[in-house]
């Protein structure tokens, strides 16, 4: 049997980018910063996104309330 042997991406110019402004954190306070940030920034684009939806009538209140009773558990074998 072959082994197939993955070749790693380069990074692109905007990781590469935000490598070098991690690489000048320098302490654990930064990088907590840091991570709200994006945290927030991440958290934001979902809501405009869901926001969008709702205004385009892809969600609304019976697609809430059939997710809020959907279960998606994975079924066990008892």
């Amino acid at each position: 049997m072959e082994a197939t042997i993955v070749q790693p991406k380069p990074f692109t110019p905007f990781q590469i980018e935000m490598l070098e402004m991690i690489s000048r954190v320098s302490s654990e306070v930064e990088m907590q910063d840091i991570r709200r940030m994006l945290g927030q920034y991440f958290a934001k684009r979902a809501e405009d996104a869901l926001d969008r939806l709702w205004d385009e009538g892809v969600l609304n209140e019976g697609v809430m309330e059939e997710w809020k009773n959907e279960h998606m558990r994975t079924p066990y074998k008892q």
